[in-house]
């Protein structure tokens, strides 16, 4: 367990995945995660999802909780490069009791350090809807900066959006 001043990233639980699968399919919260089409999760999908889970894979999924122990999302790393030694990662807070309280900036933290002090990386780089202005002031805030532009990469509520790259270096992180 890993724990930042008011989250702590732990395993993934059983008990977690009815309340995942109900973060999920909140259009507000899954509009925000998938390039694909918005199509409700069901518990069966979630319960693979949960059963494929390995630290034995290139990539590692925490469940976001709060330091009293309530489950509130995920994130993790989508993707790792060795060589390159860059990640890439990905975050949710699904429940919206805690949006725009710092506990996603906290989340990502915490998963930052945790990959530039563990797994010795020295980029992480996440994208980010240009449509999700929370997440991308919570980005910068953590110290992220903008790379690039993916112009009319998604489709969503009948228009196009764009997508923002962004990453942060580890020398940056301990500036």
């Amino acid at each position: 367990m890993y724990q930042g001043k008011l989250v702590q990233l732990r395993e993934y639980r059983k008990e977690d995945i009815e309340k995942a699968k109900e973060f999920l399919n909140d259009f507000e919260v899954r509009k925000n995660l998938q390039i694909g089409v918005p199509y409700p999760y069901t518990l069966e999908d979630e319960e693979k999802w949960y059963s494929s889970v390995s630290a034995i894979k290139d990539t590692y999924t925490f469940a976001i909780e709060t330091l009293e122990g309530r489950y509130i999302g995920g994130c993790g790393i989508n993707k790792i490069d060795w060589k390159n030694r860059k990640a890439v990662i990905g975050i949710f807070i699904g429940d919206k009791e805690y949006w725009s309280k710092g506990y996603g900036s906290d989340a990502i933290n915490t998963l930052v350090k945790f990959i530039f002090e563990e797994m010795n990386v020295n980029k992480i780089a996440l994208c980010v809807y240009s449509f999700n202005e929370r997440a991308i002031k919570c980005y910068e805030k953590c110290g992220f900066t903008r790379e690039g532009v993916l112009r009319e990469e998604l489709f969503r509520q009948g228009k196009y959006h764009d997508e923002i790259l962004m990453s942060i270096l580890k020398r940056e992180f301990y500036k």
